[in-house]
């Protein structure tokens, strides 16, 4: 347990014995005007707490774990799990089931976890009774203040009759959660600083508080105090669970120090294997990808996708925009046959998408990209950092409505790119035409009306443009499979210089499709 859950301890404990002598007093001297009920806890606590905690020096402790849970692999502490019959929130009719996380492996710094009941709220004691711990039961008692690694609610998500994981929190301030039918995959964030950069930090949750939801509530209300060297931050989440799950996320930072690089809403990912992507094909599983994309609806109103890469050398790509409406990184190829995985289920990993309630402002939306070998690791980063960084010792508020789907398609009104390929002239052979030493992008294009003009693909023309080289042929054919149109750009450029790409398709002056962006370097 952390010096600061400590004192949160000490002080809820003092300030019962407080309040109850003061209402002893109160009710021993007739006349007196009757003492006001206490204040519920709201945000607003939250929010103080995450002032009073700025001003303050950041405390980087965490006490040691008991060598028996220090030293547990994965699959160790995966066998510690917590007992359903024990899960809180239950009373009340409500339909939300809330279960802890126990420490161990990579997660050693506890967090302190309360639930509010009427306004009041209760830290749930560390108890090895709330968990069944199989082979991994330790042959020492642990401490009574072991505290826990984290939480996750549970839903009737899928049926009426079982209680689903909908949302978990574990490590820093990681976060997933599904909407019908998905499979975890990808992750969200509370907030990044410097992603990507040799100084990033990982800010993390020191205590949450969970309300107790209504009989039938539809939405469960979270409060998170977030730390870190740089900053402190009050977060409130409220979760709707469904066919496609949303969170609102309210948050409000309270910097330390200046000039520091915060990505807003950040969003984790893994792609390793992609049709555009080949860089390590042994495997008899064609594509291993959480996310195939980045969409970024921009503030002119202009919809972007930039397929994901496993780049040889971490790579970062910057959109800079003002009054951003949305971002998110997708999963748009649902087609098990692309992916051959029983087990792991890829074409079930949700997209998640970000839309700012309120103004942004100018600034960028940052995607980082790094190396992996395996698809065991995250490696790709997205996230809104705005042009100035948030000044110290002044708040910083922002909120934005956060979804998890299938299929987003409704989002962008026109057509998508689907698949996106690459190769080389001579892999073509002499039948195709393609310029020497160029190489071909090809763009598969499918919904919006392109089923509407495969009558007449006269009417429809790729709009293709390279920051650097040139584009030496390009040209669109109708694709039955899929309904819409595959394009081809022939692009040259000198070796060791870099471009980046974009192509849209277009029927007189009318935009028909998103803009497909990407990066290229010539070897």
């Amino acid at each position: 347990m952390t010096d600061l859950t400590r004192r949160t301890l000490v002080k809820g404990l003092v300030a019962s014995s407080a309040l109850t002598t003061h209402m002893k007093s109160a009710t021993a001297q007739p006349g007196q005007p009757a003492a006001p009920p206490p204040s519920k806890f709201d945000f607003e606590d939250v929010l103080r707490r995450a002032r009073d905690l700025a001003t303050a020096p950041f405390d980087a402790a965490v006490a040691p774990l008991p060598e028996a849970l220090s030293k547990l692999d994965f699959d160790a502490w995966r066998d510690i799990r917590f007992r359903p019959d024990k899960a809180f929130l239950a009373g009340n009719g409500s339909q939300f089931r809330l279960q802890l996380f126990h420490l161990g492996h990579l997660f050693k710094r506890p967090v302190t976890i309360n639930t509010i009941r009427d306004g009041i709220p209760t830290p749930i004691p560390f108890t090895t009774s709330l968990f069944d711990y199989g082979r991994t039961k330790p042959e020492k008692p642990l401490p009574v203040n072991l505290g826990f690694a984290g939480f996750r609610l549970h839903y009737p998500l899928n049926s009426p009759k079982v209680f689903d994981e909908t949302i978990a929190f574990l490590g820093a301030s990681y976060f997933r959660f599904l909407g019908r039918g998905q499979r975890y995959g990808m992750s969200a964030r509370a907030l990044a600083i410097g992603a990507g950069t040799d100084e990033e930090e990982f800010p993390f949750f020191r205590e949450f508080w969970i309300e107790t939801p209504e009989p039938n509530a539809d939405r469960a209300t979270i409060y998170g105090l977030l730390d870190s060297p740089s900053t402190t931050g009050a977060f409130r989440f409220d979760v709707y669970p469904g066919a496609d799950t949303a969170i609102e996320v309210s948050s409000t930072l309270f910097p330390r120090n200046a000039n520091v690089k915060f990505g807003l809403a950040p969003l984790t990912s893994m792609f390793f294997l992609g049709e555009n992507d080949h860089r390590f094909n042994d495997d008899f599983r064609p594509e291993l990808h959480d996310s195939d994309g980045l969409l970024i609806h921009s503030g002119t109103g202009e919809w972007i996708w930039r397929p994901l890469r496993n780049p040889a050398k971490p790579e970062s790509s910057s959109f800079f925009d003002h009054d951003i409406k949305g971002f998110g990184l997708l999963q748009r190829d649902r087609d098990f046959e692309h992916y051959q995985d029983l087990d792991l289920a890829y074409e079930l990993r949700p997209s998640y998408f970000v839309e700012p309630r309120d103004s942004w402002g100018e600034g960028h939306i940052d995607l980082v990209e790094l190396p992996t070998e395996h698809e065991t690791n995250d490696n790709i980063v997205a996230s809104f950092t705005p042009k100035d960084s948030p000044e110290p010792n002044k708040p910083f508020s922002y909120g934005y409505r956060l979804t998890a789907s299938l299929n987003l398609s409704r989002l962008s009104p026109n057509a998508r790119a689907l698949n996106t390929y690459q190769t080389t002239a001579a892999a073509l052979g002499s039948a195709e035409p393609v310029t020497p030493g160029s190489r071909r992008f090809i763009i598969d294009f499918v919904g919006g009306d392109l089923p509407y003009y495969s009558a007449d693909p006269s009417l429809v023309e790729v709009v293709p443009s390279t920051s650097q080289g040139k584009i030496v042929r390009s040209f669109i054919v109708p694709n039955p499979h899929t309904k819409g149109f595959r394009a081809a750009l022939d692009v040259q450029l000198e070796a060791g210089q870099s471009t980046d790409l974009r192509a849209f398709l277009r029927t007189g002056s009318r935009a028909l499709t998103e803009t497909w962006t990407y990066p290229w370097r010539a070897e």
